[in-house]
């Protein structure tokens, strides 16, 4: 079930007031119940395995809790367990079919021929996103991290929370478990304050996102066609659309369970203000970069090894995390890019030291690193790794001049040339946007001053979204995360 789509409206407009109208007693298995409902609207049967996982993880972190550190080689064999079991079903589902036919691929160079075995499984909604919060759950019960949770319901909720169950945030155990416990009252401000973000992430989502799509999905999809400056609008274009979807979808998450009376991670912060790629990493997809920071980088071991060892661990983190994103090369290439360039800044600042740039470079800093994380959204975008390398091949052949600029925007409802503008001056108002929030360092839409002006402002958002999402209703994509 999609945050923008009638169902969850009347899916919320329920839920919502039924939760604080419960006893207390009765609101955990509520929550369990709509969550797995909400689960279900993508596929029934796949809820048998994000309850499969649940089972396994509760029963291991259990075992684990019981077994005397004396007892390591079990203690080791329950967390294989749960390690095995959850990156053994994501395996299966997203990832089968790519390691198969890229044998068979590499197979027929040496001239071996066999008949690839691939299956026609459908890839489980957020199947990546709730084994790792599982996964990690276990991971930090064996490390003695947190205590063991009991309570099944709390853990199976903590699983399968509806609000971000689907694309994150990825939230921690410590975090989430103890919230489970609470007795929440109905909070006239909490409920505001979500709705607000709510209302933030969907104009993101709707009225941003989804109208760069039309362009870049126009060229992405048939790239032969194009060349120079269009290729370079799209690339930039996906840029912004990619931010304003997740991140629109991480408000809106965030937005629902405040209201409800949950707190949930920040999972973006004004991530294209960064001034490295490793700032942008500390802005971006926070939970899962996070995620891989604490769960494979650090025991790898970090950087608490040779230079060498250091950056062969970064560059394993950032093809992994690529991986991840993913079951194809390009998403490879994406994450090694990514990887090449945290390198590069781990060399230069290893051996020139971490100086201040002058203040005139400094300035620099954040157009160069945008400009690097655009280049690597190609391979990230591209149908193929053969697309990509035709974008990054024709970016810059500037032979048909400007002609048919805003023409890949012929399939919106305005003309081409009034979506173009319209898409640059949401782009300008969003940046400026992010530039306050840092400024002010909370969110602008809470800083109106006066009531009528702000009320004036939550309208006509409101309108906007509406307005957009009745025009592109037929072609308005699902959020991009939920691929993943």
């Amino acid at each position: 079930m999609s945050f923008i789509s009638f169902e969850f409206i009347v899916f919320f407009a329920i839920v919502f007031p039924l939760y604080f109208a419960l006893p207390s007693r009765w609101r955990l298995p509520f929550l369990l119940i709509t969550s797995y409902i909400f689960y279900a609207f993508s596929r029934v049967d796949y809820i048998l395995l994000i309850a499969f996982s649940t089972v396994v993880d509760y029963f291991a972190a259990r075992e684990l809790g019981k077994t005397p550190d004396e007892q390591d080689i079990k203690r080791r064999v329950l967390l294989g367990i749960s390690i095995v079991v959850n990156l053994g079903v994501l395996f299966l589902f997203k990832y089968f079919n790519f390691f198969s036919e890229s044998i068979f691929s590499l197979s027929e160079t040496f001239g071996f021929a066999y008949q690839p075995f691939t299956h026609e499984l459908i890839l489980p909604v957020g199947i990546s996103f709730y084994t790792f919060q599982s996964m990690a759950y276990t991971i930090d019960v064996y490390r003695k991290k947190i205590e063991v949770e009991e309570d099944a319901a709390i853990f199976a909720t903590y699983v399968a929370f509806f609000p971000q169950l689907v694309a994150g945030p990825i939230e921690r155990a410590q975090n989430m478990l103890p919230q489970f416990r609470e007795k929440y009252v109905f909070d006239y401000d909490r409920v505001v304050s979500g709705f607000r973000l709510i209302l933030w992430g969907a104009f993101k989502k709707v009225v941003i996102a989804d109208r760069l799509a039309i362009y870049v999905n126009t060229v992405y999809n048939d790239v032969d066609s194009y060349q120079g400056l269009p290729l370079i609008i799209a690339t930039l274009f996906f840029a912004f659309q990619i931010y304003c979807d997740f991140s629109g979808y991480s408000d809106i998450a965030i937005g629902v369970a405040r209201a409800m009376g949950f707190d949930l991670m920040e999972n973006f912060r004004q991530p294209y203000f960064a001034s490295s790629i490793r700032d942008f990493w500390r802005r971006w997809h926070i939970s899962l970069s996070t995620w891989f920071r604490d769960y494979l980088y650090i025991p790898l071991g970090g950087n608490r090894v040779s230079f060498v060892r250091n950056l062969i661990n970064l560059m394993i983190v950032f093809v992994v995390s690529g991986l991840w994103h993913g079951a194809n090369w390009t998403f490879v290439i994406w994450g090694a890019l990514h990887g090449g360039y945290i390198v590069i800044e781990t060399i230069v600042s290893h051996f020139i030291g971490k100086k201040q740039a002058p203040g005139y470079l400094s300035w620099l800093q954040i157009p160069i690193t945008f400009a690097l994380v655009a280049f690597a959204w190609i391979f990230f975008r591209a149908n193929s790794s053969g697309d990509a390398f035709y974008v990054v091949q024709h970016l810059f052949n500037f032979s048909t001049g400007i002609s048919g600029l805003t023409e890949p925007f012929r399939a919106g409802y305005l003309s081409s040339r009034v979506e173009f503008f319209f898409a640059i001056i949401l782009i300008l108002s969003l940046m400026f946007t992010d530039g306050l929030e840092i400024r002010f360092k909370q969110n602008l839409l809470s800083l109106i001053p006066w009531r009528v002006l702000r009320w004036a402002v939550y309208y006509g958002l409101a309108f906007l979204v509406l307005f957009s999402y009745i025009l592109y209703i037929t072609t308005t994509p699902a959020f991009i995360y939920f691929q993943f």
